[in-house]
């Protein structure tokens, strides 16, 4: 199966599920996400912020900022395929719809931060195998971003989002983590092919 037919077959699969899946699915994962060692020492976070049956990131965002860490989103940038980290002051309030209706930082309210002040980048994603390689929306966004910084990352994806194991492109970089309903997989300890 090449990534487009898994990019299929994965999306349709997480479309699949009711918005009550997605809300209960969601939640297992952010309590895991939440008592990981990396997040713990984490602080500063950056997160996508979800649309489309990803694992939703409110309640992440909203914990996360409670305890004092700080949180940065994208803001996408369509002429340059860029992703611009930008400090959430206020959520949701900060937020309007952005490229294909994804909430981003509302006009006036980007705060840009510099990738070398994130600790963890939560990348979002279509499908993933155990080593941590991620197949996106295609369009590379993440990719050249994930490219430029040194931050651990952590991947929320729902089990079934995890597909056997496939090529990575010449400019992916893997996650470091993937976070499930079900486990925690950390991708470093497994062999590379």
């Amino acid at each position: 199966m090449n990534k487009n037919e898994i990019r299929k077959q994965a999306l349709a699969l997480r479309m699949a599920l009711s918005p009550e899946e997605v809300s209960l699915k969601s939640s297992l994962i952010t309590e895991k996400i939440l008592s990981l060692e990396e997040y713990r020492r984490a602080n500063v976070i950056m997160t996508y912020l979800d649309f489309r049956n990803e694992v939703k990131t409110g309640e992440l965002i909203q914990r996360t900022m409670k305890i004092g860490k700080k949180i940065a989103v994208p803001a996408t940038d369509l002429k340059n395929i860029r992703l611009t980290p930008s400090l959430l002051l206020a959520y949701p309030d900060d937020l309007s719809p952005g490229a294909w209706g994804i909430p981003e930082p509302a006009r006036g309210r980007l705060r840009p931060v510099k990738p070398a002040e994130i600790d963890i980048v939560i990348v979002p994603g279509i499908a993933f195998d155990e080593k941590g390689n991620r197949i996106g929306y295609g369009m590379g966004f993440y990719d050249r971003f994930l490219m430029q910084i040194d931050a651990f990352l952590l991947a929320p994806v729902f089990e079934m989002q995890i597909r056997p194991a496939f090529s990575p492109g010449p400019h992916d970089r893997p996650v470091d983590c993937l976070v499930t309903e079900e486990r925690v997989i950390y991708t470093k300890q497994l062999p590379s092919p």
